[in-house]
């Protein structure tokens, strides 16, 4: 009993003086693309609510899936190292052997938002609309390569789930973030990038890249002429959340202290308008909620790679 005393104690201590030195978010995308715009800009503003800096970190590979497995393996649960977490942490424990274990690994403090995403081609491609390019699809098997952000990332799967419900075999091209995949339409090297709205933007902006579909609920309100998958008849919608978490045993109040500088600096209306150029929708969960829906997203991604036939025997 003195031990746990002790032990609760310390913990006392040391979240009355956190943080006492910079935190570190990891971003585990490439700098440049949307989910490195939002978090940075979400650093530096929860950083204002906190007496030392948040500084990001990109540390890529897997899908998005190395720096916050890296984390929950190697960081101590102290809130001084976080990470960004993408769904591929909870879909691909399903296709593989994973290090980590989604609802065992993590402290979840806080849901952002959702990206907003869907599919773009060159704007010279002969495809000027979604019809077109799945007619194509299915009459030239393997002619047509799309780059996702990853192997085993949503995207991907859901790239591969139209494929199954239509008969197309096309070729996947993994990237590390959109950062890498538009460079990769612009230079031919593939057909189209799967990716989030903001990554691809730009380029549609200026005239290079044109879109052929997105996956929300909704039209875009960027792009209201891009037809939705679920308008389409695909029964599909896909919003690939944002969130952050910490390593498996954070103290709650350390997990209270960070949630509420980020929920700050989520309500700062430069934020909220870099989510509406990024064409992201704000998704908030606090940090009990968050962990519930973690749950709900590792059991909606072992029926998703199920129904694929990818899941890890």
């Amino acid at each position: 009993m003195v031990g746990l005393v002790s032990l609760l104690s310390i913990n006392r201590v040391m979240a009355a003086d956190f943080p006492n030195k910079p935190i570190t978010l990891i971003n585990p995308w490439a700098p440049g693309g949307s989910s490195d715009i939002i978090m940075r800009l979400l650093a530096k503003n929860a950083s204002k609510y906190l007496p030392k800096p948040v500084v990001i970190e990109n540390k890529l590979g897997g899908s998005g899936t190395v720096g916050p497995a890296s984390m929950a393996a190697t960081a101590k649960p102290d809130g001084y190292t976080l990470s960004q977490i993408p769904i591929g942490i909870f879909l691909l424990p399903h296709i593989i052997k994973a290090s980590w274990d989604p609802l065992r690994d993590f402290s979840y403090i806080i849901q952002i938002a959702g990206y907003g995403v869907g599919v773009a081609v060159r704007s010279d491609s002969p495809f000027k609309t979604w019809d077109e390019f799945i007619k194509y699809s299915k009459e030239n098997p393997m002619k047509i390569s799309y780059a996702s952000t990853g192997a085993g990332s949503s995207i991907h799967l859901t790239m591969e789930l139209i494929a199954l419900r239509n008969g197309i075999k096309w070729i996947h091209v993994p990237m590390k973030g959109g950062a890498e995949g538009v460079p990769a339409v612009l230079g031919g090297h593939v057909t189209a990038t799967a990716d989030s709205m903001g990554s691809w933007g730009p380029q549609v902006d200026a005239g290079a890249i044109r879109p052929l579909v997105t996956w929300g609920n909704q039209r875009s309100k960027r792009y209201p002429t891009v037809p939705t998958l679920k308008e389409l008849g695909y029964g599909i919608t896909a919003n690939p959340p944002l969130g952050i978490a910490g390593p498996k045993g954070m103290d709650p109040k350390i997990i209270e202290i960070l949630h509420d500088a980020f929920k700050k600096g989520m309500d700062e209306p430069e934020f909220r308008e870099m989510l509406d150029k990024l064409d992201m929708e704000p998704l908030y969960l606090n940090s009990k909620d968050y962990e519930k829906y973690a749950k709900d997203l590792s059991r909606e991604a072992g029926e998703i790679v199920e129904k694929l036939g990818l899941k890890n025997k």
